[in-house]
């Protein structure tokens, strides 16, 4: 699906104003020229997530005059734009002003597995695809007292991943075309970890294991380490961890591999993510914090929690040697 670069209001677009929304109009425009005979190009997407913190509903007629721009001249595509979530609002709007739409496409997460309820109540009858889908969000899940977003680890991904998938996606084929798993590949998102199936090294996580299940049926050969529990300080990741500064402090990590590899221990230190953005904007990698982990044991490491103040979050990668891993982190605070 080949995006179109059409500017959510929440970027500063003002689709009031008529001859910003024809000049984008033209540039959209200029990139289905360009693109409409491209072997790879399977649909157009105007736009992503459009619905996001806006407020002027003109927005769906610009997206219509491109849908109909798009038919007339590539006959060969259809038309989608990617909404955030599914409600009756926006679907009346998208019905009222947007009906060159051939399909609509929608980003979910914890959601997923009611979606085709949600697409139902929401009163939209026509296909649709699932444009993005992965873990639960760090909008959607449990946090510390300190606000801190609690991440669930890669085992938990995984399995969440495999339900949701089947309750949603393989339930409704009638009517749902597809899905784009998100991300494939690596972001910083809140945590360097939280939507990525790949750690920036390019090791795979249980996920992907899940997903070549999904679409083919059978896991591989070689599968990713598997992640029952990780605590600091005896307290799991959604306990709200207060620790004391410069005081010593364990760190335990329980995993296995399925293929009985000798699993290797990656651990770091970051602060907590302040300067995030919204909708997938893009966000700088915490400050990683220089700290001297002692082993104690297989999983196992002590160290002194940092002197300044403050939330920090610390991870740890469970790796396999052959480019498979299981990663985990916990949020705590520095008192």
């Amino acid at each position: 699906m080949m995006g179109l670069p059409v500017t959510a209001e929440r970027h500063g677009f003002n689709y009031d104003d008529a001859a910003a929304v024809k000049k984008q109009f033209e540039s959209v425009k200029a990139e289905v020229m360009k693109y409409k005979d491209h072997p790879a190009l399977l649909s157009w997407g105007i736009g992503n997530e459009l619905n996001l913190s806006y407020a002027n509903p003109k927005v769906w007629q610009a997206v219509n005059d491109i849908a109909k721009m798009i038919h007339e001249i590539d006959p060969n595509h259809p038309a989608t734009t990617v909404l955030a979530g599914i409600n009756k609002k926006e679907v009346d709007h998208i019905k009222a002003s947007a009906q060159a739409l051939d399909f609509l496409s929608i980003n979910v997460y914890a959601d997923l597995a009611i979606l085709p309820s949600k697409v139902k109540s929401a009163g939209w009858t026509g296909p649709y695809m699932v444009t993005e889908w992965g873990p639960t969000g760090h909008w959607e899940g449990l946090e510390t007292v300190w606000k801190a977003p609690v991440e669930e680890t890669s085992s938990e991904k995984a399995a969440v991943y495999l339900s949701r998938y089947k309750y949603a996606v393989e339930k409704d084929k009638d009517v749902c075309l597809g899905s784009y798993v998100f991300l494939w590949g690596q972001k910083q998102e809140r945590t360097p970890t939280w939507y990525g199936l790949f750690t920036a090294k390019g090791e795979e996580s249980e996920v992907v294991d899940v997903m070549q299940y999904l679409w083919s049926g059978a896991f591989p050969k070689n599968r990713a380490p598997h992640l029952y529990g990780f605590t600091l300080d005896n307290k799991r990741s959604n306990q709200s961890v207060y620790i004391k500064s410069g005081a010593t402090y364990t760190a335990v990590v329980d995993a296995f591999d399925p293929n009985n590899d000798i699993l290797n221990y990656r651990w770091e230190l970051l602060l907590e993510a302040t300067k995030v953005g919204e909708g997938g904007d893009h966000e700088d990698k915490p400050e990683t914090v220089a700290i001297n982990f002692k082993e104690t044991g297989k999983g196992k490491v002590s160290f002194a929690a940092p002197k300044t103040s403050g939330a920090y979050r610390l991870f740890v990668y469970v790796a396999d040697g052959k480019n498979k891993v299981a990663t985990a982190n916990i949020p705590f605070y520095v008192k």
